[in-house]
């Protein structure tokens, strides 16, 4: 099995932490994951086999032999994803893409067979990103990749930028430099008390040493103010579903944030970029965020709203949502 397939097979059948087990069944795969998991282990299977799974032409209208076809071409494509796609919707994309040349009966039949997202339900969101710093942007970041639960919101998001990254380099604090070699030796020496005070000095400083695949960096910390949306605060009505989908975007990604400065909280104000996707223009049309007008007048973000309020989507379900800095408001003046 490639390591592609390895790998996702091995996130989709087991718990990830645990805190998600007591969401998932007794093979460890949630009801949200299920066809994920089902569909990884079909092209495990096909690898070893060439055998497509029964009662999958019980869906689609093509033969056997083209849907071994399919197998081999989906097999491909998910050993040159990088990284693989890992979540249902993620995982209907990269089918969708793959099969584009098929019938459309076919494509829909077997995303369905596997329980996944057909091409309507997701949103059309354009690829790739600048190929050169737009106007206005201060700096550009690439960041180390993202752990969840450093998104408080629907547009607000910690991230780190190693330290070894050109921009970065030059301006570690010398104390901190030294922090992070003292504490490297003290975790070789087995001495973690002394390590988690020095680890604590580090923070405190705005910066951290992080693991990514077993290797230890110090980065530089950054809060990110998603520029030109206004997604629901946490107890307004869509302020969860905004979080989680932010969340689920950039789990585990290195992204690209184009930085155009900063806001009164001292947040780098920005535009991210996730694996080519504009994040803004997901979180728009999933109808999970407002365009901020009165900070930002760019035509598509008001285009990608207008979108979702058609179509009814996301917190446009609702007649007449309320908007998130009307509710930051009223709560300040005590309403």
């Amino acid at each position: 099995m490639g390591n592609a397939l390895r790998f996702l097979y091995g996130h989709c059948c087991k718990p990830t932490t645990a805190g998600d087990s007591d969401s998932l069944g007794p093979d460890g795969v949630s009801a949200a994951t299920v066809g994920v998991s089902a569909l990884s282990l079909d092209l495990f299977h096909f690898e070893i086999t060439s055998q497509v799974p029964e009662g999958l032409d019980k869906h689609v209208v093509s033969s056997k032999k083209a849907q071994a076809n399919w197998f081999r071409k989906l097999l491909e494509a998910w050993k040159e994803a990088k990284p693989p796609p890992e979540t249902p919707e993620e995982v209907a994309r990269l089918v969708i893409q793959t099969l584009k040349r098929h019938q459309k009966a076919d494509v829909e039949g077997l995303l369905a067979f596997y329980g996944l997202q057909l091409p309507h339900t997701l949103a059309q969101v354009s690829a790739g990103g600048p190929t050169s710093l737009p106007q206005g942007v201060k700096f550009e970041m690439q960041t180390l990749p993202v752990d969840p639960k450093a998104v408080a919101d629907g547009d607000t998001i910690t991230v780190y930028v190693s330290t070894t990254d050109t921009r970065e380099s030059s301006s570690v604090p010398g104390e901190v430099h030294m922090a992070a070699v003292q504490r490297s030796k003290a975790r070789a020496e087995r001495n973690y008390g002394k390590a988690d005070a020095l680890q604590k000095k580090i923070v405190e400083a705005g910066y951290r040493v992080i693991n990514v695949q077993n290797e230890e960096i110090l980065a530089r910390k950054y809060r990110i103010r998603l520029r030109g949306i206004d997604a629901p605060e946490s107890s307004m009505p869509y302020g969860k579903e905004a979080k989680e989908e932010l969340a689920n975007l950039v789990q585990g990604k290195c992204l690209r944030v184009f930085v155009y400065g900063e806001d009164r909280y001292r947040r780098c104000v920005g535009d991210i970029y996730c694996n080519g996707m504009f994040v803004q223009e997901v979180m728009l049309k999933k109808g999970l965020a407002w365009h901020y007008t009165a900070y930002d007048k760019r035509r598509e973000l008001e285009t990608w709203e207008k979108e979702a309020r058609a179509k009814r989507v996301g917190l446009w379900a609702s007649s007449n949502p309320e908007m998130p800095w009307e509710w930051r408001k009223d709560r300040r003046e005590g309403r």
